[in-house]
């Protein structure tokens, strides 16, 4: 049985053109690769990759307290206890906000009266599908305000590595979450390459050395592709020097190109609307191939 290799698109931060890049490599890797979408919050590699579902399921996970107020007598120890602020009465009835409660269970452990159980609410949907291309795609909701984010994006990990063990397939393509928090963490677990998608802004700098701390914890191999290098070619000579520094190999500087966002409006990756980026993008993938088999 061939063990997969996880190769993870990163960003420090939303809108460099991460998941126009993992898209776009999804598209030209065809079956060669299981695709899993594990930016949950704000999924949308679904867009491009028009798949059609296999699997649904309902993600549930965490504890939502439950109250009784019939056994309730008003002693205020859960509302005293609760650190978010997610108890309060409301003409005389104790009411839990499900936005601010994080799921402790600190307020069942204090009601001796047992007034509050819990439950394991729905959080989101899983979903398996066929993408356009023929590969399996692993990919999730999160609801609105929802959390375990982490757990989701776990979920959606485990399933792309069953299906590509199960189907031989010899990579899995994970767009990650911007930033730094679990939904990142839960990506890069198991992760042989990280390509991180930088831009050249103050910001973009900053997140990228940011998710670059993270990112080494997992010692993967890392490469760094520097988008719309152009727009302010001075932060993108400094992002150069500074991966070269840290030992991180340079893929590549993409030139900032409108046809990025005439595809996106189309529902495209760039690979299929123009065949300079096809090329480029088959180039991409070819180097990624060798560095993991190598």
């Amino acid at each position: 049985m061939i063990k997969p290799k996880e190769i993870v698109i990163l960003s420090g931060k939303g809108g460099t053109g991460k998941t126009s890049f993992a898209s776009s490599l999804a598209v030209i890797a065809e079956k060669e690769a299981v695709i899993a979408d594990c930016d949950v919050d704000a999924a949308n590699m679904h867009i491009v990759l028009k798949p059609k579902n296999i699997i649904k399921e309902s993600f549930s996970s965490g504890y939502l307290p439950v109250i009784d107020n019939d056994k309730c007598i008003k002693c205020n120890r859960c509302v005293d206890v609760c650190r978010f602020d997610a108890l309060h009465f409301n003409d005389r009835l104790l009411i839990v906000d499900s936005i601010n409660c994080e799921g402790c269970g600190y307020c069942q452990k204090v009601c001796n009266y047992g007034a509050i159980t819990s439950v394991v609410p729905q959080r989101g949907e899983y979903y398996l599908s066929m993408s356009k291309m023929g590969s399996y795609f692993s990919h999730a909701k999160l609801g609105i305000g929802e959390d375990n984010s982490g757990k989701l994006v776990a979920k959606v990990k485990a399933e792309a590595k069953k299906i590509a063990e199960r189907s031989n397939t010899r990579f899995i393509i994970v767009d990650g979450a911007p930033g730094i928090g679990c939904p990142v963490v839960s990506s890069l677990s198991g992760a042989h390459l990280v390509v991180l998608v930088a831009e050249p802004t103050m910001s973009g700098f900053h997140d990228l050395k940011r998710v670059l701390e993270v990112i080494k914890r997992f010692n993967p191999q890392i490469c760094c592709v520097i988008n719309k290098h152009n727009i302010n070619s001075k932060v993108a000579e400094e992002i150069e020097r500074y991966i070269i520094s840290n030992n991180i190999s340079l893929l590549d500087k993409i030139e900032f190109d409108p046809l990025f966002a005439k595809a996106m409006m189309e529902s495209k990756s760039v690979v299929e609307v123009s065949d300079l980026y096809k090329n480029k993008f088959i180039n991409y993938w070819e180097k990624i191939k060798y560095r993991l088999d190598n």
